[in-house]
Order: C-alpha cells, then structure tokens, then sequence
C-alpha cells in the first residue's frame, strides 16, 4: 500500500501550465500545484516491476511466405518452414508451436527424426540446425554451416543417425545427426559420373536410398543424371542421362523400379533390370498434336508413387499442364488406375506430401491423405473416397482470406456468448468435407487451470468480421458476418470511378466497437459510414433504418499563434437534412456535382435476415460540394444510454440509435464556444482537401497519421514505412493542420466542476490533445426514453496534454476500474410474453466506491501520443502527470486489469511496450520489445485484460503476446507437448522364400561405413559446428529452471523405463518361441523315430 498526498481542493483550474511535467522521457509523476487546503488520496497500489515480463505465447494463422513441408507418420505431428526462417509445427487441437531462426534465413527443407522427437532444418545460409522437440518450446542442438558448398537437398532414412547432405556442386556429404560432425565420407561428383563425361551433371535434387537395398544411394542431378551409388563399394552401379531435366523422383516400394518428374511435363519409369532407356514414358496433360508430337507442357516439379494392397497405385504430381492452357489454375493430379483427377488450387502449390500406413519405405504403402501446401493456404485431402474429399482444416488458415485491416481482444467475456456465437456460426457452415478424423493429430494439450473467455474480431479489407474463440491459447472461428451485404450492389452503369477515399474496397473495415454484454455491435467502414447491429437467435424481416449526416467544414480551419479573433468554422445543425433518394455514389457525375450523397447505397427494402448479428442503423456521412466526407477517426457506443457518437477532422456527431435520430453535429470548434484555447483564422474553401494517395502512405501531418491509423491498407508494399517525426507542441502545428477527433467514451462522470452528483457524459479527445466534456440529459423512464428527446449541453471544460489524445478511463477513489454503464441483452425478435413484458435492464456503476465517498468523485485517465495525465473530477485539478515519449509517439495505449489490479499498458511507435501504474503513472515495465514496426502492427496491435496483447506479425498471422510474469510462468502449462513417447511400428514380416530371393539379406552397418575409424574425418574448413542451446545452462533456461530439469529427467527415466520394458516382453517372446519351437522338434522327433527310410 502507498500512501499519496495530493492537493484536492481549493482548486479552481487545471491548465497545462500547472502540469507539464518534467520534460525528460522516463519522468516521474509531476509536482502538484500547492493549496491551502490538501487532502490525503490513499490509493492501494499493489502492482510492482516484478508483476511484468514480456513474452511470446502463441501464433495463429497460416504461415507467411512457406518455403516447405514434413511429415512425421509415428508421432502424427507436421512442420512447415517459411521464408523469413520461421518454423511452424502443427499436430492436434492445442498442438500448435512457432519456433524462428535467429538468422532469418530461409528454410529450404525439413527432416524429421521419425518418431525421434526431433527436427532438421536446412536454411538458405547453407546451415544445418537440429531443433529438440522434446520441450515445449523447441531449441537448437547443434547446427552446421557450410563453408564452400551449398545446400540443395537432404535426405534423412528412417531409424538412421546419418544425414545425406547434397550441394550444388554435385557433391553428396553425410552428417551424424547425433553429433552434427560431418563425416568423411563424400560422394564426389566426378566419382559418380563417367570420366568421359565434358558437362557437370548440376546441382543435387534428389537423394534416396533403395528400399531393396540401403546400401545403395539413388543421386540425381539437376541435368538429368541419375546415379545409384554402392555405398559398401564406393563406386557407381548404373548411371542414366536422360535429355530432360530431373526435379524429383520416387521409388516402387520393392525397389525395382521408380519414377521420375521431368521439366517437360513427362513422367518416367525406370526398371532397374535395364537402365539404358525407360520402360514408360507418359505425359499425362500433353495431348499428341497432328504431327505426332507431344505438345509443351510445364513442368511437373514432383510426383509421388505409393502403392496399395487391394488396388492400383497412386501417382500423384504437382504442375504438367500444357502451356496452350492460359489462365488455369495450380493443379494437382491424382492417377489412380487409368482414372485421372484433376485438382485445381486457388493458389500455386509449394509442396505436397502424401500420408501413408507406414513409415517403412520397402512395404506396401497404402496411402491415405495428400497434405498441400499452397502459397496462401493449406489443404489436406482424402485418397480413400473415390470423389477426393477434403478435410475440414482443424486449424485458423484462413486468417487472411481477405487482409485484415483492424483487430480487437476482449479477455473475460461473458461465459455464455462464445457458445451463443459458435451455435448460429456452425449454421452456415459449409459441407461437403471428409467425415474421417483430421489426420494431423500429433501432441497432447490439455486446458490450462487459468482459462477464461477470450474472443478475437478482425476486420477485413471485403467488409467481413470474424469472431474468433481465443480462450486458452487456442484459436478457432466461431461466426463470420459480411457487412456488405447491408448494401446495394453497384450495378454495371454505375462500376465506373467511385468515391475518391474508396477506390479499392468501398467496404473495408477501419474499426469496431462491441458491447459483449448487451451485444450490441458496430462496425465503422472506410466509406465513412457506421452500421449498428443487434444479435437475436432469431430470423427477422427487416428494414434497415439509414441516417445521413452532413458533417462538413466550409472553411478552412488554420491554427494561428497571433492574436486574432476566435472565429468558429459552421456546419450543418441540422445532422441529416431531408434529401430526395441520393443518385449512386458510383456512377460517372463529376466530383463538382456531388452534394449529400453518400458513398454508398444502402438497401431500402425489406431483408430477410439470419440468426445472429443483423443489422439495423447505418448512418453514412455525406458529400459536400464536391468533396467527399473525410473518414471517421472515432467511435463510441453506449447501451445503456442507446447513444452512438462518432468524429472525424471536421467535427463530432452524436446519434440516438433507440429513436433513429442524429441529436449533435457540430464541429470541434463550436464545441469549444468561448473556451477555445487557440487563435483561428478563416480561410477561402480549398476543394478536394481529401488525400487521394495510398491507404498506407504516411505524412509527417499530424492529423494525417491520426487518419492513417484507421485506414484500411490492401497493399502491403507500402506499409513498411513509418513516420517517427511528430510535433512535440500543439504551438508548431503545421498552419493547414485540422483538428480531428481522436477519442471518445461515454461514461457517469462530472460535466462541470459545480456538479455534486455524476450525470451521463461524452469524453471528446482531439488531436490537437484537447479534451472536452458534453454532458447529456437522458430520461430515465423507459417510455420516455422512446419518446422524450435528449439534451446536450456543451460545456465550456476544456482539459490539455501533449499529442494527440488516444484514451480515457476512469478509477473510483480507491483506484478500482469503473466499467461503463450497459444495457443487459435481450432478443427483441423474441416471442412476446404477455406475463413477462420485454424492459431494457440497465446496468450503473457508481463512480464511487462508498457513499461516505460521494464527494470526492472519481479519477479520470487520460493517455496521449506523448503523454498521461490522471485528473480528479469534478474539480478537473491534475493530480499526477508522466511524459512517456519525446523521441517517439504512442501508437496504442489501454488500460487494463492484471493481478487483480490496473494498469496503463502503451505501445510506442520506436517498439517500446510501457506499462505505468495507476493512478500514480509510476513506470513498472519498459521493453525494447519490437526492433521495427511497420503500419500494420500500428493498427493491429491491442492490449487486452489479464496481461496479453496481439498484433497481427505478417499479413496471415496474428501473434499473441503477454506481459505478465504470471502468465510467463505458467506458459509452460498452457502450451502442447510436440512429442509423446509412442512405440515404432514393427516392420512387416516379409516371408522366408521372400527373403531368400528378394536379397538384402544382409544387415547394412553405417556406422562401420561413416564413422571415424572407416572414413576419418572431414575438412575442418568445410562446415564449421555451432553448439546449439543444448548446454546444461541453455536447457536449464529454456525448460524453466531446476523444475524443468527434474521433468526431463524424469521422462529420460520413463522412456529408459519404458525401452526396459519393451526389451523384457521382445525376451519373454523370444523364450516362448524357443520353448514351442523346442516342443515342437521334440513331438516330431518321437513321430520320426519307429519309421523306416522308405516310409518318409
């Protein structure tokens, strides 16, 4: 507990002169200004630096940029490699781990260490990386780079410790993967080749091992050689040329024949009986043309060959369509017998894998699933069903089906609306998917003991939002709702040039607003419009009610330091003035000639609408002279009030939802009336004020990046810029700067400093870090409330801080979070109950927490670009005042409740996470967190209760974060196990006379090939060994400290255990089998005894 002496009375006014604040960036709180008459404010602050530790917890979506794909069959886990060195591994529900390369190198290809718990990653830097993953949070063992070869492709065989390592000098290398020393052993290009042979055969693409026989290694070359190396011999058996390039090749799995994908759409077999010509040469897409000839097809750049035991094989390839064939898609073939599918990709296929019974290369196969890895999504197919049904993916891979452009985190929702939201989201659902289990199901998760109700919403560039589950580090989509479909589509008249602010997508999300518990929803779209929703479990035919708000400056508002007359820039009182049917915003008028129109056109005629959000108010802001309204820069919702406001840089507008009527346009300047802090003067009216560059372009403009935070970005080329120089005073605005604004929040505060009780109130922040205060007179009567109107009376209180204001929030006197009033949620499409009348049920939280308390009001916290500042109400005196930046500028700034307490979280533009303590704004956590930023984690970035955050990492995934030493502790509970002990399946017996004939009689040692003794060692300077985290230090750390190191050990000692035991019943068997084999030769000794020769 702290005890704080502030001056609380006798104070008369707050200007900012009496709390500037120290000018240095980690300042303290400010010096009170001193009174006749102070008071004691105890505050119990039991929020300290140890409560705050920034950490990663989790990444959904699908992976930006995949490079590759690989499969474990025993463990049933996945793992994709991207571009920029991340690795995704996947397995069942709650089995979902990221893990990242320090040096951002690509990943070109993955091997897994089957059923081994481990991982091998091959990256563009030419190094090799064995990840542990036998902890929840992966770490490298050991890694090796390359110093004068490149890496082109890996091969690891199963229940193998050695690595085959091709370059792209032709050479082949081998790495003991439990070491990571390269061996002495090297396959060298021109020992695999002929002598006579002028041309290099090109890089490795291919190397494997024949099921027949391990000892032979199958090498082929980028040209279109192939050789199969003895590796007991050290010399060639067979070398192919073949005229077309090679980009894969798979084995039969009896080792006597394979196939091979060439880079003219042809697929090849070879049998190894004759190797001077294939046996079969098909192109599956290339028709014969008149002369005979095949004609051209593309590449098919890899085909797969897996055998069934009661049907024909499967040949499954990527690409081979003809070139003739412009504009189809991405395909995969499925050739099944003599029947051929066709797949067609919405995107173009990376890599696809398919899912077979065994791990053993040398047994039937029997494949079951085909996993493809697209550019922009993931798939996984059926083989078993004739018609090739997909599954449904068990994981959030459609993220960005359309680009998000704003996310919002609610923590602790009400218990019963994740399950309301899935129940109609599962209503339309689609069908047609595989009724078999997800086949990726690897790991075991279980829920955490701290879960509570998290939902996700994201906002996309088409209109769309997607309620998100996101309870327990999980993510799973619970409904989707379409905004666009509120309005009318623009006929094909009307497709020419729209609106100047709506080129590309007239419906894009800029911002949300939800009420969780009375359910109201509204979404503010970058057409500058606002469409209000209700949920109902019920259908309804409606007519959706559609306000137009003109809210437009005449004059140019210039902000002048010179002592000149306040003059106030008008506007339309009337809100929406009434106006024939609006002509379509999208048709060819020229810009001169639009006036009162909005953007777009909302439908005006009965709809049918679904369970679950429907829509029923959308006020759009009008066209003025020519100019089209500037987009909306804040929104606020009440329910219990039933009151909408929403602001851009031209003024305020309050809307009365319940009645359908706008009941405050004005412009920030009349809403100072006398009050106005600035000089302004008039100007002439410039035309065409609205920026018409890109949606993600930055100005060093104040105002303008205030507007660029909540536009909707589609083009991400430009979002990786960022402007970091903003005014440090409101005296050097920029003279053509308007004021925007910037924040608002409905709350029972104090609207002037003579009031004695709270009443209704609306916050109004700008960006010129102006607040004010619009108190509201609200009929309390539920009748009069529908018929009475309300009255807003703006007040000549005006508060001020440095930068642009982002955030309000009000504590009670013991410093406790107040929640805003709400309404409780009802169905108004419900069946009516005579007994039981429909009335709104409000809920009121006191600004004080004692009515011994009631005079002292409450404490109001205000949070800007540069600054916060904790203001007690109604005296407006500024108790506490810290300067968070003055290099940088606040992007996001919330407060929330961790550890049963509240804080002010913020997130600046130079990467910084702060968090300060409330009420006092002592700095308790300050973290370099992000390097760089860019525009989309400046939009996308929010804090949330219980210590998280989220931003969206890449244009298809969203990170979760937390900053809570809690949290961090008990991660290691919350996240999968990536590995769990599970039996190899035994390989299948494969007969005496099978055996006899078949060869491989013999058992092929490698390490009596590989190992030091046969090949000694390799060239110190060709691959130079890095230890990975594997040090007792490094595992102490990432496993947690001591506690981890006991769990390790003890599940070293179940899995010894658990090899003991299996060793026991291999013995137990072998015993039996001896004693019967015993008993046995014995009956048929005393058989045999008493016969003759001749008898036999």
């Amino acid at each position: 507990m702290k005890k704080f002496r502030k001056v609380l009375d006798g104070l008369t006014t707050s200007s900012p002169a009496s709390a500037g604040g120290s000018p240095s960036c980690g300042s303290a709180a400010g010096t009170p200004t001193a009174a006749p008459t102070p008071r004691e404010l105890d505050v119990h602050e039991t929020l300290m630096s140890e409560h705050f530790h920034i950490c990663k917890t989790v990444r959904h979506g699908f992976p930006y940029q995949p490079t590759c794909l690989t499969f474990d069959p025993v463990q049933k886990i996945l793992a994709i490699g991207t571009r920029s060195g991340g690795v995704r591994i996947l397995g069942g529900p709650g089995v979902d781990c990221y893990s990242q390369h320090e040096s951002g190198a690509a990943v070109l290809q993955l091997q897994f260490l089957i059923n081994e718990g481990a991982l091998v990653t091959a990256c563009a830097d030419d190094t090799l990386h064995l990840w542990n993953l036998r902890q929840r949070r992966p770490a490298i063992l050991h890694s090796l780079k390359f110093n004068r070869e490149r890496i082109t492709f890996c091969h690891l065989p199963f229940q193998s410790k050695w690595l085959y390592v091709g370059t792209e000098r032709g050479n082949t290398h081998i790495v003991n993967v439990e070491s990571f020393i390269l061996s002495g052993y090297v396959i060298m290009w021109n020992k695999a080749i002929e002598l006579s042979t002028k041309t290099h055969p090109g890089p490795v693409v291919h190397l494997s091992d024949s099921p027949k026989d391990e000892g032979k290694l199958l090498i082929g070359f980028e040209s279109g050689t192939i050789v199969m190396w003895d590796l007991r011999a050290k010399r060639t058996d067979f070398r192919i040329y073949y005229d077309e390039a090679i980009h894969s090749v798979s084995w039969h799995h009896e080792g006597r024949q394979f196939m091979c994908s060439h880079s003219d759409g042809s697929l090849s077999m070879w049998n190894l009986r004759n190797t001077a010509k294939p046996f079969q040469v098909t192109f599956p897409h290339g028709k014969s043309q008149r002369d005979g000839r095949k004609e051209s097809c593309k590449p098919i750049l890899k085909v797969e060959y897996k055998t069934c035991r009661n049907s024909e094989p499967f040949v499954i390839f990527s690409g081979g369509l003809s070139y003739d064939k412009a504009g189809r898609r991405p395909t995969l073939t499925i050739m099944h017998g003599k029947a051929i599918t066709v797949l067609e990709m919405d995107h173009p296929i990376v890599e696809f894998i398919v899912l077979c019974e065994t791990p053993y290369l040398n047994e039937v196969q029997e494949p079951y699933a085909v996993v493809v890895l697209l550019e922009k999504d993931f798939i996984v197919v059926d083989l078993t069903q004739s018609n090739f049904p997909i599954f449904e993916n068990a994981y959030p891979m459609d993220i960005h089906e359309s680009p998000v452009t704003c996310t919002a985190y609610f923590a602790n929702c009400p218990p019963d609306i994740i399950p309301v939201l899935y129940s109609i989201g599962a209503k339309h659902k689609k069908t047609g998917y595989s009724h078999k289990e997800w086949p990726v199901s690897g790991g075991t998760w279980t829920v955490g003991s701290q879960t509570y109700p998290e939902i996700i919403i994201t906002g996309h560039a088409d209109g769309s939002i997607k309620f998100w589950d996101a309870t327990a580090i999980t993510l799973q989509m619970l409904y989707k709702l379409k905004t666009s479909k509120v309005f009318e589509k623009p006929k094909g008249a009307e497709t020419g040039r729209s609106a100047e602010l709506v080129e590309e997508d007239p419906y894009a999300v800029q911002m949300v607003s939800w009420c969780p518990q009375s359910r109201i929803f509204c979404v503010v779209g970058i057409s500058a419009h606002v469409i209000l929703y209700r949920f109902s479990k019920h259908d309804a035919n409606t007519t959706i009610t559609s306000l137009e708000v003109r809210l437009q400056c005449e004059m140019e508002e210039v902000i002048s330091p010179s002592d000149t007359e306040n003059t106030v820039c008008l506007t339309d009182p009337g809100g929406h003035s009434p106006q024939p049917q609006p002509p379509s915003p999208r048709s060819n008028m020229p810009d001169s000639a639009r006036d009162s129109i909005p953007c777009l056109r909302v439908k005006d005629r009965m709809i049918r609408m679904p369970p679950g959000y429907q829509a029923e108010l959308v006020v759009q802001l009008l066209w003025v002279d020519g100019e089209p309204p500037q987009q909306i820069t804040s929104l606020d919702l009440n329910s219990a009030y039933g009151l909408l406001a929403l602001g851009n840089c031209n003024g305020l507008a309050v809307v009365d939802y319940l009645q359908k009527t706008v009941i405050l346009c004005m412009s920030t300047v009349e809403l100072y009336g006398a009050a106005d802090p600035f000089q302004r003067l008039t100007r002439s009216p410039r035309k065409n004020r609205q920026s018409t560059s890109g949606l993600t372009e930055l100005s060093d403009n104040q105002v303008s990046l205030d507007l660029e935070r909540s536009k909707s970005p589609t083009s991400e080329s430009r979002e990786n810029s960022f402007s970091r120089s903003r005014s440090s005073s409101v005296s050097s605005i920029d003279r053509d700067t308007k004021e925007a604004v910037t924040t608002l929040l409905f709350a029972e505060s104090y609207g002037r400093k003579s009031d004695a009780l709270p009443t209704p109130c609306l916050w109004v922040g700008t960006s010129l870090g102006l607040m004010l205060l619009v108190p509201m007179s609200i009929p309390t009567d539920e009748q009069e409330r529908m018929e009475e109107p309300i009255t807003v009376a703006p007040t000549s209180t005006v508060l001020m801080l440095k930068g642009s204001v982002l955030r309000f929030s009000f504590l009670d006197c013991a410093g406790c979070l107040i929640q805003s009033p709400y309404e409780v949620w009802r169905d108004g499409n419900a069946p009516e109950d005579p007994e039981r009348p429909r009335r709104r049920k409000l809920v009121n939280f006191s600004p004080c927490s004692s009515q011994d308390a009631i005079g002292d009001g409450h404490l109001a916290v205000v949070c800007s670009e540069r600054q916060a500042k904790v203001f007690l109400m109604p005296s407006q005196a500024c108790l506490y005042v810290h300067n968070i930046t003055e290099s940088s500028f606040v992007l996001r700034a919330d407060v929330v409740a961790v550890s049963n307490s509240v804080c002010l979280a913020c997130f600046c533009a130079n990467g910084h996470v702060m968090i300060l303590s409330l009420p006092s704004l002592r700095p308790l956590l300050d973290v370099h967190y992000l390097p760089l930023t860019d525009m989309r984690i400046a939009r996308t970035f929010c804090f949330t209760n219980g210590g998280q955050a989220l931003y969206l990492s890449s244009p298809t995934e969203i990170q979760r974060i937390t900053y809570s030493q809690e949290m961090c502790d008990n991660l290691q509970e919350m996240l999968g196990e990536l590995f769990t002990p599970t039996e190899t399946p035994e390989a299948q017996n494969r007969g005496f006379l099978k055996g006899f004939f078949g060869g491989n009689a013999q058992t092929f040692d490698r390490e009596e090939l590989f190992g030091e003794a046969a090949a000694g060692k390799a060239s110190r300077s060709l691959a130079q060994h890095i230890p990975g985290q594997a040090s007792v230090e490094g595992m102490r750390v990432a496993a947690g400290g001591a506690v981890g190191e006991l769990a390790r050990a003890r599940i070293a000692l179940d899995e010894r255990g658990q090899r003991l035991g299996e060793l026991e019943e291999r013995t137990a068997l072998m015993m039996a089998s001896a004693e019967t084999f015993s008993k046995h030769a014995h009956e048929l000794m005393l058989k045999c005894k008493d016969k003759k020769w001749y008898q036999f």
